[in-house]
């Protein structure tokens, strides 16, 4: 069975929600089996998502029952929710009541007593699923784009037992899962941790709410995960003066933090005699794909360290050469069994077969020191040509952040870079503080400022709907 889940004792608790809602490992087999009879063939289910006990339940009893989930958010425009459905032809939909009555669904199965969780029949046409496919997730970047990533069982299953392995993960642990599940680095840290018997915690809460550290406080949360701007975040919530008892470990992705940044928060947890995970991964790499051992959390800050256990990380030059010297950048690729097996972006391509065959060319450029650890410098496409200088616009939020605890993105193009900040009396001063440490021309640079910077549930800037925003 998917994640061995039968394997576990049944009366352990699996999981717990911020809406007081439990269930045991042996609930989670009793609703797979009763999930079977209400959809008896390999099905394509939308599943309308957020980090309940609802939709843990609909994504495991689908992936046991070989039945394939398209995990949304439920909280995305509904238009291109209409849109997503119209392209893939999922032939049900489930999610609450409310939502789908909403979108014009009526009727439908109800899946628990006194829950607003149905399952609605959609259509009678039938897409040609690829044996292997087992799950479609959009993209960290995703804001309702047809484009969604495919998914092997055999992928997802390894990617769990490897992190369940570098994390030594065993039942005592209590994650609290604050990153959305229908994201790929949400829902590794639910696989990881149902892999190893862990007890999930599941949260719709922001980390800003008072009752997000209630639930976490009472039931004993081992470990968080989260992006940079979670980070961010928590410093500016007075995370360091916070009574945690529970918590020893911190882990993060999603994106670079600011090397002072990750060495408060590593020196926080160590001091506690806890452990700091520095990792890297992608959405086509069912999430993380290397990780930094918490010994080398301070000497390597800013490294994402060495590939996971059966993964392998290289870079290559321009040229397609690989690169075998410390020291040089190239493009960095990734070969394992977690690798996607590509994209789709209607449903006669979830017909399609492995595209991938196991490798993965990550877009990041990056380059490795002298122990084999790697350090990202950037993207391949967030890179702008500026009077003859190459510029990383990762980098450039980097330094902004170094000294300024400021929400700013930095995007462009190969006549200008443009700073969007939210403050407007920091404005003039960070500019000539990037300056400064770039050696730019000023004509190059410019801030705009704006009322917010667009981000996914993830915290991932939005940086296409960015450039719309400033007319880029």
């Amino acid at each position: 069975m998917f994640l061995s889940i039968d394997k576990k004792d049944p009366r352990k608790t699996a999981a717990i929600d911020s809406a007081g809602r439990k269930c045991t490992y042996g609930d989670l087999v009793c609703f797979s089996r009763d999930l079977r009879k209400m959809i008896p063939g390999r099905e394509l289910v939308m599943v309308l998502s957020q980090n309940d006990i609802p939709t843990l339940f609909l994504y495991l009893g689908c992936m046991i029952n070989r039945i394939v989930p398209i995990l949304i958010g439920n909280t995305m425009e509904k238009d291109a929710i209409k849109n997503l459905i119209e392209k893939y032809k999922p032939a049900y939909i489930a999610g609450q009541k409310e939502l789908l009555e909403e979108l014009k669904f009526e009727g439908g199965i109800s899946l628990w007593e006194k829950e607003e969780t149905i399952l609605v029949h959609n259509t009678e046409e039938r897409p040609v699923l690829y044996p292997e496919l087992s799950l479609l997730l959009t993209t960290s970047g995703s804001t309702g784009s047809p484009k969604l990533v495919r998914h092997s069982y055999d992928n997802i299953e390894k990617q769990a037992g490897n992190i369940a392995a570098f994390f030594e993960m065993d039942g005592t642990e209590r994650p609290m899962v604050d990153l959305p599940i229908m994201y790929t680095y949400g829902l590794s840290i639910v696989n990881s941790h149902l892999y190893a018997g862990a007890t999930v915690l599941l949260s719709t809460e922001s980390i800003m709410n008072k009752s997000f550290w209630t639930f976490f406080r009472e039931n004993g949360a081992t470990s968080f995960t989260g992006v940079p701007y979670s980070y961010e975040l928590l410093k500016r919530l007075r995370f360091f003066h916070m009574d945690l008892p529970s918590l020893n470990m911190l882990s993060q992705g999603g994106g670079k933090l600011p090397e002072e940044l990750q060495k408060e928060f590593a020196g926080y947890i160590m001091e506690k005699g806890g452990k700091y995970y520095a990792t890297y991964g992608q959405t086509e790499g069912s999430a993380r794909m290397a990780y930094l051992p918490p010994e080398l959390a301070l000497e390597k800050c800013g490294s994402i360290g060495k590939a996971i256990p059966n993964g392998c990380l290289y870079l290559m030059d321009e040229h397609g050469k690989r690169i075998c010297q410390p020291g040089v950048q190239g493009e960095m690729y990734y070969e394992g069994p977690n690798v996607t097996l590509g994209y789709a972006e209607n449903a006669k391509d979830l017909a399609k077969g492995d595209e991938r065959n196991g490798i993965l060319a990550t877009g990041d450029i990056a380059y490795f020191d002298g122990d084999g650890c790697f350090y990202i410098v950037g993207r391949m496409k967030r890179f702008l040509k500026l009077y003859g200088y190459r510029v990383s616009l990762d980098e450039c939020e980097m330094i902004i952040r170094s000294k300024y605890a400021v929400d700013c993105a930095c995007t462009g193009n190969d006549r200008k870079l443009y700073i969007c900040l939210t403050d407007q009396e920091l404005e003039a001063e960070i500019r000539e503080f990037l300056l400064s440490k770039t050696g730019l021309y000023a004509m190059a640079v410019e801030t705009r400022i704006v009322d917010g910077i667009p981000k996914n549930p993830a915290g991932k800037t939005l940086y296409q709907t960015l450039n719309e925003k400033i007319g880029v």
